[in-house]
């Protein structure tokens, strides 16, 4: 029993004596980690020509909308359109029966006869010296009167049928036959489709910008995939006091009737064009607590520049600050690098 314990106790003597175990050590760890680098797509910052735009909601409306009203009062016996139909200047819209007026048309008619009878016999009763002079003239005057008084009847008369002052389209028919209007009353709504005019609210700070004549690009929120091309006719001297803005007006061929009055439109207006810009596209500019920051690879490491911005076209923006034409700007990857990050441009 006695051999075993010395020989136990000698063997753990012996364990002792050789020191602690080895360990790999922290700085041989960090020496062999691998570096991370990032794989990114670049592009050189040239300067370009941008053009600051100005996009304005409008309401659109037709350039020719009127109203027909009846001129004289009574019962409508006909009506020769339909809501929807296209007329043209002059085309008979309805009737209005005006019996009263086509009895006083009758004795205008009538009252014409006889002064040009009575004018003849006294202008042959002159002749043969038989009428004195003052006689004739009297019964020429008596002429000229009927006349007028059959002229004054027959545009009496004509105020019956109520005519199309304009080519276009009903847009609302106001009356039906066996109706009693009023003088003055709404017949028929006629709109022209073919030009319409735009309204735009400007701010004061852009209406500088704007003149007669000036091109516009406009689009509907009808048509989302169309555009058409416009031009300014008006911009207001005065602003709506209530708004403090401009009224712009924008005309639009709109041939084939594609865009109606009440639609919505957005209208495209050049401010001005930039020459050299340095722009970057708006997906590159991340927000890093609060500052717009873009990076660029420099030696194959990642630099974050925090950028001041202008205008936007398209998905591009303009960078005024921190952006320089030459730089390599990292437009793949960007989210996944920091400054100093070591990356790969592939």
């Amino acid at each position: 029993m006695y051999l075993r314990l010395a020989l136990c106790l000698g063997f753990f003597i012996v364990g002792c004596s050789n020191g602690p175990a080895d360990f790999p050590s922290s700085n041989a760890s960090d020496a062999a980690r691998p570096v991370h680098v990032v794989n990114v797509l670049t592009e050189e910052v040239r300067p370009v020509v941008m053009r600051d735009m100005l996009v304005l909601p409008g309401q659109t409306e037709a350039l020719h909308d009127i109203r027909l009203a009846a001129q004289r009062g009574g019962v409508v016996e006909w009506t020769g359109v339909t809501e929807g139909q296209r007329v043209r200047v002059g085309e008979p819209i309805a009737r209005i029966d005006l019996s009263s007026l086509g009895a006083a048309l009758e004795r205008a008619r009538a009252s014409l006869r006889l002064a040009e009878d009575q004018a003849r016999r006294r202008s042959q009763l002159y002749a043969q010296g038989v009428l004195a002079k003052e006689e004739l003239d009297q019964a020429s005057n008596e002429l000229t009167a009927a006349r007028t008084r059959l002229r004054e009847a027959e545009v009496d008369f004509s105020h019956g049928t109520v005519t199309s002052t304009l080519d276009g389209v009903v847009n609302r028919l106001h009356v039906d036959p066996g109706e009693f209007v009023g003088e003055g009353d709404p017949v028929a709504d006629i709109v022209n489709v073919e030009t319409l005019r735009i309204n735009f609210d400007v701010p004061e700070g852009d209406v500088r910008f704007l003149a007669q004549g000036q091109k516009a690009v406009v689009r509907v929120d009808a048509y989302p995939e169309r555009e058409w091309a416009g031009e300014i006719d008006f911009v207001a001297w005065k602003a709506d006091p209530a708004t403090r803005t401009f009224q712009v007006r924008v005309v639009v061929d709109n041939e084939g009737g594609a865009i109606r009055p009440g639609m919505i439109a957005r209208g495209a207006f050049l401010r001005r064009l930039i020459e050299g810009a340095v722009t970057a596209p708006l997906f590159t500019v991340q927000d890093k607590g609060g500052e717009r920051v873009v990076f660029v690879e420099q030696d194959g490491v990642a630099q974050a520049r925090t950028v001041q911005l202008g205008i936007i076209e398209g998905d591009r923006v303009q960078v005024l600050e921190g952006l320089a034409a030459g730089d390599r700007l990292i437009v793949a990857g960007h989210a996944e690098v920091e400054d100093g990050t070591q990356v790969n441009v592939r």
